[in-house]
C-alpha cells in the first residue's frame, strides 16, 4: 500500500473531527442571539469562555504530544468533550447548559485540531512523505469540511428549527468517535525530534514573531470575513445570495492555492511565497471594499480565496520552522493565534461598524494585513537560523 493510502484513515478522521465542529462553531452564536435571545455582548462571554479553554488545553496537550505522549486518547477527550456538549444542548437548549456543558464539552473538541497536525506532520515523516506536503493536504481536508458544516447545519436550522442542529451534533458526535476508533492506531505517538545543535536553535522571539505575523493576516482575514455578507447585501445592494456565492468562490480557488503551495515551498522556500501572499491579501481587500458589482465581487472573492488558501498551508510550516524540536508546541501556538485573533475580531467589526460603516471595516482589514509585511521582513531579519 503507498504511504498516501496508508494515510488516508487519518485524513478521514481530520475530516470527521472539522466536519463536527465547523457545523457547531459559526452556530453556537447565532443560536445565542437568535434562538435564546441574548444581547450581542454575550457572544463575547462564550466565545471568550471557550477560546481561553481551547488555549490553554492546546498548550497542555502541546507538550504531551512533544514528550512522547499517546495522541489516542487526547483525541479521545476531545470526543467525548464534542459528544457531552451536543447531547446537552439537545436535551436542554438553555443559557446555563450553553456557558457551562456547552463551553466544557465544545472547548475540548476544539483541541483536536491542533493535536491532528501534529501527529499528521510526523506520520506524514515517518512515510516518507514531507511536512509541507502533508500540511497542505491537511489544510485542505479541514476547507473541504468547512465548506460543508456551516452550510448543512444554517440549512436544516432554517427548515427544521435550531434544535435539529443539535441532533445533528449528537449523529457527528458518533460518527467521530466511529472514526476515531477506526482510524487512529491507538499506540501512535509524535515525539518531538532531538535537539538541533545551538547554534541551530531559534531564539524564542522568532517564534513569537512568527505568531505576531501569523495574528496580523488572521485577524486581517477575521474582519473581512464577517463584514463581508453585510456590506455586500446592506451597503452595496448586491441580491441575497451574492454572499453565499461568494464564499463559494473563494473555498473553490482556496483549495486549489491550497494544494499548489507544496510546489511553491520545493520551488520558492516559505518566505518568498508568504511575501507574495501577504501582498496579496492587501490587494484582495481593497478590491473586496471596492466592489459594486457581481463579476467584481467574484473576482475578489477569488483573489481572497487565492491568498488565504497559501497563508492556511504556508503559515503552519513558516511557524513550526523556528520550532523544530518542538513541532505539536509550534503548531498549538498558530491555531491558538487563529482562534484569537477569530475572537477578537467580531466583536470589532460590530463596534466599527456602528461607528461607521462595513466599507471602513474592510478598509482597516487591508491596514492590519498591510502591517504584515514588516512583521514578516522583521521576523526574516531576526531569525538566527537560515
Amino acid at each position: 500500500m503507498s504511504p498516501a493510502r496508508r494515510l488516508t484513515p487519518f485524513l478521514l478522521l481530520l475530516f470527521t473531527s472539522t466536519l463536527g465542529n465547523s457545523a457547531i462553531v459559526p452556530f453556537m452564536p447565532f443560536f445565542m442571539v437568535d434562538g435564546l435571545g441574548q444581547p450581542p455582548w454575550m457572544l463575547s462571554v462564550y466565545g471568550g469562555l471557550a477560546v481561553s479553554l481551547t488555549v490553554v488545553l492546546n498548550r497542555i496537550f502541546a507538550r504531551r504530544i512533544d514528550g512522547g505522549a499517546q495522541v489516542f486518547p487526547i483525541i479521545g477527550i476531545a470526543v467525548a468533550g464534542y459528544a457531552l456538549a451536543s447531547l446537552s444542548m439537545a436535551l436542554s437548549p438553555t443559557l446555563p447548559v450553553m456557558l457551562t456543558l456547552g463551553v466544557l464539552g465544545y472547548g475540548l473538541s476544539a483541541t483536536s485540531i491542533s493535536a491532528m497536525f501534529a501527529t499528521g506532520g510526523h506520520m506524514a515523516e515517518r512515510a516518507g512523505i514531507p511536512r509541507t506536503k502533508f500540511n497542505a493536504w491537511m489544510r485542505a481536508t479541514t476547507s473541504t469540511a468547512w465548506m460543508i458544516g456551516p452550510a448543512v447545519s444554517f440549512s436544516l436550522s432554517g427548515v427544521y428549527g435550531p434544535h435539529i442542529v443539535f441532533q445533528l451534533a449528537c449523529g457527528l458526535a458518533v460518527l467521530w468517535a466511529v472514526v476515531w476508533r477506526i482510524g487512529l492506531p491507538r499506540d501512535i505517538t509524535a515525539p518531538a525530534p532531538p535537539k538541533p545543535p545551538a547554534d541551530l536553535i531559534s531564539a524564542p522571539s522568532d517564534l513569537w514573531l512568527a505568531a505576531a505575523f501569523i495574528f496580523c493576516l488572521s485577524i486581517a482575514h477575521g474582519l473581512t470575513f464577517s463584514a463581508l455578507p453585510l456590506f455586500f447585501v446592506q451597503e452595496v445592494g448586491l441580491p441575497d445570495f451574492a454572499p453565499g456565492a461568494a464564499f463559494s468562490v473563494k473555498t473553490f480557488v482556496e483549495v486549489i492555492a491550497i494544494f499548489s503551495s507544496s510546489f511553491l515551498i520545493a520551488r520558492f522556500g516559505l518566505r518568498a511565497p508568504l511575501m507574495v501572499c501577504t501582498c496579496l491579501a492587501v490587494a484582495a481587500i481593497l478590491v473586496l471594499s471596492s466592489v459594486k458589482s457581481l463579476p467584481q465581487m467574484a473576482l475578489g472573492s477569488a483573489l481572497e480565496g487565492l491568498y488565504y488558501g497559501l497563508f492556511a498551508s504556508l503559515g503552519i510550516s513558516y511557524i513550526q520552522s523556528f520550532a523544530q524540536d518542538r513541532p505539536a508546541q509550534a503548531t498549538a501556538i498558530y491555531w491558538n493565534t487563529l482562534m484569537i485573533s477569530g475572537l477578537l475580531a467580531a466583536p470589532a467589526v460590530g463596534l466599527i461598524a456602528q461607528l461607521t460603516d462595513f466599507r471602513t471595516v474592510l478598509l482597516i482589514a487591508s491596514g492590519v494585513a498591510a502591517l504584515a509585511i514588516p512583521t514578516l521582513l522583521i521576523g526574516i531579519r531576526h531569525a538566527r537560523r537560515p
